[in-house]
């Protein structure tokens, strides 16, 4: 899923990524973030695949079939 923007967003002190997307929760355009990812997806430089909606907010896991897997299992082991 391409985004039309991509950039960072300050929220209090913290700097996160956020990207444009079509919200199927809203029904239009809506600034997505990447809230601080606890599941160590980004302790090698990689980047998490979680984004949500800065409005309602939905929640995407974007990314290759293999990190969708991995979270969906450590989530259950949990």
């Amino acid at each position: 899923m391409a985004s039309r923007f991509t950039g960072s967003a300050v929220i209090g002190s913290a700097v996160i990524d956020s990207r444009a997307w079509p919200c199927p929760t809203c029904g239009d355009m809506r600034m997505f973030v990447q809230p601080p990812c606890t599941d160590g997806h980004t302790d090698d430089g990689g980047e998490c695949p979680e984004w949500a909606c800065a409005d309602c907010g939905a929640a995407f896991v974007i990314g290759d079939v293999s990190v969708v897997s991995d979270i969906l299992r450590m989530r259950l082991a949990a």
